[in-house]
């Protein structure tokens, strides 16, 4: 009897070993349980997503040009500064002022008798058409001047047309006024159209040639 009862208690006590044992071997300690490394499932990274964007936007888009780098876009075209637009104005303007004044000095020379203007305006190869049909050269001119013994009041032009020829060479086209006396004492008053023409030479303008018609007187 008291064999059995050992071996019951030994049993008893093997089972209860046993137990302690198993429930021992489940719980972790606490030292292991705050080493245990946690793996974290990373978060997996976006994906690129395409903007659906619709047939209408994506033609326009096509069909719009990228702009031109600053680099390679032209200058923009300034405007012509005074000087320059208003040069030829002022060349031709010159040219008209120029022979303007030779025609008036040349004219006031016969009213003053003065051959000398003649003599400098006038061209050695001048060939001229007078008044009254006769065909003079440069001494013919400056004859007529000094036998000339007429007296005037006034010896103008009135009206004047220059037009240039390309460089040098230009054309004048007026009306002359002349009033005054002859050396008969009878009094004058006469108007001359005459065309003139004029080329710079050695940066002097000469009249090379020239026409004159009596129109009244």
């Amino acid at each position: 009897m008291k064999l059995i009862t050992s071996l019951i208690g030994i049993s008893a006590l093997g089972v209860v070993t046993l137990a302690l044992a198993q429930e021992e071997t489940a719980s972790p300690a606490p030292e292991d349980r705050s080493s245990t490394t946690v793996e974290e499932t990373p978060t997996p990274a976006p994906k690129a997503t395409t903007a659906t964007t619709p047939p209408e936007q994506r033609a326009a888009q096509k069909k719009e040009k990228p702009a031109a780098p600053a680099a390679t876009q032209k200058p923009a075209r300034l405007p012509q500064s005074p000087s320059s637009a208003a040069a030829a104005p002022s060349k031709k303007t010159g040219v008209e002022a120029t022979l303007k004044d030779n025609e008036n000095r040349w004219e006031a020379s016969y009213a003053a008798h003065d051959s000398s203007v003649a003599q400098s305006l006038v061209a050695s190869d001048f060939n001229g058409v007078y008044w009254d049909g006769r065909v003079m050269g440069k001494a013919g001119v400056i004859s007529e001047i000094k036998k000339d013994k007429d007296t005037y009041k006034s010896a103008v032009n009135e009206k004047f047309a220059v037009h240039s020829y390309g460089p040098g060479v230009a054309v004048v086209v007026g009306t002359a006024h002349e009033k005054g006396t002859t050396k008969d004492g009878k009094p004058f008053d006469r108007t001359f159209r005459f065309t003139d023409t004029w080329v710079q030479r050695g940066g002097q303008w000469q009249c090379v040639a020239s026409q004159v018609m009596k129109i009244k007187g």
